[in-house]
Formats: structure tokens, C-alpha cells, sequence
């Protein structure tokens, strides 16, 4: 009896056109997370990077971390500028040198890959409210937010930021700053704030800092938003 078979080439060639469909089909999931010290304190592999991975299995899930702390905002922001009356001599820095490193650990991470959705997470602004540059706040983030769909091409950006918290509640500079990080998140079509009012208790009652603890809370919250916004994105 004759045996029938499919030429060894044929075989191969149909594996691969499968293995390349497949490939077609997994999306790029971009994470972007920046800010100063109470993002430095995050590891995004206890909280954030699990909830994430779980969410879009299947895909392949990029998140990229960089912050350093004490650092005001315009280090991030290019076009920053002094508020009237506003004292910089003590403070110069170059503005928009950190938004620099950050993007390039970006497009290190992403190689040839171009990203099917981006979020951006911050946590930021500690550093602005003690040197009283509150009022360029609110256009700062909003511009840096602005940098990464230009320098990505990616017009819709999911925003999540963490709001300042409790430390210095009261103090006038402290509080706009959360007041813009709050606008911001109401301006941009797709942003979120996140609440770290609870995650900073020590020993005199309210820290700067959050603690083991209250960074792998954060981490879970800010992957809560920012999947929730990416499907929100996906859904428009």
C-alpha cells in the first residue's frame, strides 16, 4: 500500500506560518513607572508586575522603572519654568535630564517592538512642595505626559498617579500639589489618581516614606489603575 505523507518543507512551512500568527496576535504591553523616592522604594516585582503579567497573559508585558529621590519635577520636564517670584538660586538643575534616562531604559527595553499600550505611573512631587514650586506643578506633569505620546507616538497614554499623602497635610504648598496631581487626573481622557493617604504610618504618625509594607500596597493599587485604564482605552 502506497503511504501517503506531506513533504517535509510543507510541514515546516505551516509550523512557521502559525508561530507567526501567533506572534501577530501578542500584544505589547508597556509600563512605564517614574518619580522620586517613594517610587525608588517600589519594587514593582512584589505587587505590580504580577498583577499585571496575570492580567494580560499571553502578551508580552514591559515594565521599566526608574526614579530617583528628591527630585522636583523639572528634571522630568523639558519646558519647565520658575514661578514668578520664586527663588532658584540654591536649586539648579537641568531640566528634563532624569525624563532622559528614563526614555532611554524605554526604548533599551522595547528594542524593534512597538508598544500596543502604554501607561505611564507616577509618583512624584514631595520634593516641589518643600522647595514651593507648586504652581508649575500641575503644567509640568501634564507636559511630561505630553513628552511620552510624542516621543512614543502614542496618542492615548494611560496616567496613573499617586497622589502626595498625608505627610504634610495642611501645609499650603503640600496640599496644591495634591490639588493638581488631582486635576491632572481629571483633565487627561484617560488618568487616574491613587490615594496613599494609609500607607505611610511610623512610629510619630505619619511619614514621608511608606515602608515595606505600604510599597507593595502601591503596587498593587497602581496595576489596579492602570489596567483599568488600558481596557478603558481598548474599549473606546
Amino acid at each position: 500500500m502506497r503511504r501517503l505523507g506531506l513533504p517535509l518543507a510543507f510541514i515546516l512551512s505551516l509550523a512557521g506560518s502559525f508561530a507567526t500568527a501567533e506572534a501577530a496576535e501578542k500584544k505589547v504591553r508597556l509600563f512605564i513607572l517614574s518619580g522620586q523616592s517613594n517610587m525608588a522604594g517600589l519594587d514593582p516585582d512584589v505587587s505590580f508586575t504580577p498583577a499585571v503579567t496575570k492580567e494580560f497573559a499571553g502578551d508580552d508585558v514591559i515594565v521599566v522603572k526608574h526614579a530617583v529621590g528628591g527630585q522636583p519635577i523639572r528634571r522630568w520636564y523639558k519646558k519647565w519654568m520658575l514661578p514668578e517670584g520664586v527663588d532658584d538660586a540654591p536649586r539648579k538643575v537641568v531640566n528634563g535630564d532624569l525624563y532622559g534616562v528614563l526614555m532611554a531604559k524605554v526604548k533599551e527595553a522595547l528594542g524593534d517592538k512597538k508598544p500596543d499600550s502604554v501607561a505611564f505611573v507616577w509618583m512624584q512631587g514631595e520634593k516641589d512642595a518643600k522647595f514651593g514650586w507648586q504652581a508649575a506643578y500641575y503644567e509640568a506633569l501634564r507636559g511630561t505626559v505630553e513628552q511620552i505620546r510624542d516621543e512614543l507616538k502614542h496618542g492615548d497614554v494611560a496616567v496613573v498617579v499617586g497622589r502626595l499623602s498625608d505627610c504634610m497635610l495642611g501645609d499650603k504648598n503640600w496640599d496644591a500639589v495634591r490639588a493638581a496631581q488631582e486635576k491632572v487626573a481629571a483633565d487627561e481622557r484617560f488618568a487616574a489618581w491613587v490615594d496613599t493617604d494609609d500607607l505611610n504610618p511610623d512610629a510619630a504618625g505619619k511619614g514621608l516614606h511608606y515602608g515595606k509594607p505600604g510599597y507593595a500596597e502601591l503596587g498593587r493599587r497602581f496595576a489596579a489603575k492602570a489596567i483599568e485604564l488600558v481596557r478603558k482605552i481598548e474599549a473606546k
